[in-house]
């Protein structure tokens, strides 16, 4: 009665030993090519293979080594579970290095791994780094209506966060929209003098543009000078700074009880709500006039499967 069992089992045996030949002959190969092709010394070569091991063995478990069969998000789920268990910079430079290292070997194979490499290239770092924190939506709420009971310059505070809230606007950014920068016929809003020294057309909310528009007709100081945000006390012919309009940002965060947000919290928070929406990352991207995806890869630690839709524009992808 037993012996159907013990059949069983020892083909299973077999299969696992057959597999795990498999995967011992791949890194003797492979030690051999970085021994005699590279010449890298015996430490790093042991790192190196273990490093290869882990990976063959998480995707190829129980089956033969295939690379064709190697996709980008097996790459991206090896990398998310190792930084996960070694959180450290110095972990994810030897990860990276080490899957590099063997996906270059492949290619002397005949294997094709552009499209594995590229997943290499950046993800180690934005994985280290924490995900801003971003406001709730209840938190929103209260942050708008917050500017009811302020007494001094309410609509100007309201149209300042909603510029950054809705916008993703810089404080910088901000202090220099001017009156004309403002297109109401189209809808539009040029931004002058960004951080990326360029000049950017965006599309401005209707709730976005009320604001602006009830400051301006209703708050805002007759003065000369063409600055959307200029100063409600003392000299009214000056606009006001980058460091004012994160002072009002703060002083609207400290009056609903968010003690560790800034102005740069409100772009977080735009950002998080697009990339919950079903955004890709390149739209994030482009909403908040990131000239480089790297900056915006912070956010894909939301929705990782996300990192398909900008893995061929990012740079470093070296064989």
């Amino acid at each position: 009665m037993n012996h159907p069992i013990k059949h069983r089992a020892a083909s299973g045996t077999q299969q696992s030993s057959a597999t795990t030949d498999h995967i011992a002959q791949e890194l003797n190969r492979y030690d051999e090519h970085l021994r005699d092709v590279r010449g890298l010394a015996a430490g790093t070569r042991q790192d190196r293979i273990r490093v290869a091991g882990w990976l063959l063995r998480q995707k190829f478990k129980g089956r033969a080594i295939d690379i064709a069969k190697l996709r980008p998000d097996d790459i991206r789920q090896f990398l998310a579970s190792q930084l996960d268990a070694h959180r450290t910079a110095s972990n994810a430079s030897r990860l990276a290095a080490a899957l590099r290292s063997y996906l270059r070997y492949r290619t002397t194979c005949g294997d094709h791994v552009v499209e594995l490499t590229a997943v290499i290239s950046n993800p180690v770092h934005w994985r280290l780094a924490s995900l801003p924190r971003a406001l709730k939506a209840d938190e929103v709420t209260r942050l708008l209506e917050s500017f009811v009971a302020v007494r001094r310059s309410p609509k100007r505070g309201y149209a300042i966060v909603r510029c950054a809230l809705d916008m993703g606007l810089r404080s910088c950014e901000i202090a220099h929209l001017m009156i004309s920068d403002i297109d109401w016929r189209s809808g539009t809003v040029m931004l002058r003098g960004t951080k990326s020294l360029r000049q950017d057309i965006l599309p401005l909310p209707m709730e976005t543009g009320q604001a602006l528009a009830d400051y301006l007709q209703h708050e805002r100081p007759h003065t000369s000078n063409p600055a959307v945000f200029v100063r409600c006390l003392g000299r009214c012919d000056q606009a006001i700074t980058s460091t004012a309009i994160q002072k009002v940002i703060k002083r609207a965060c400290l009056r609903i009880g968010l003690m560790h947000f800034s102005a740069h919290s409100l772009r977080h928070t735009l950002a998080c709500r697009l990339v919950e929406n079903g955004s890709s990352l390149k739209e994030v991207a482009d909403v908040l006039r990131h000239r480089s995806l790297n900056a915006t890869l912070i956010y894909a630690k939301l929705d990782t499967p996300k990192l398909a839709a900008v893995a061929l524009p990012w740079p470093g992808r070296r064989l």
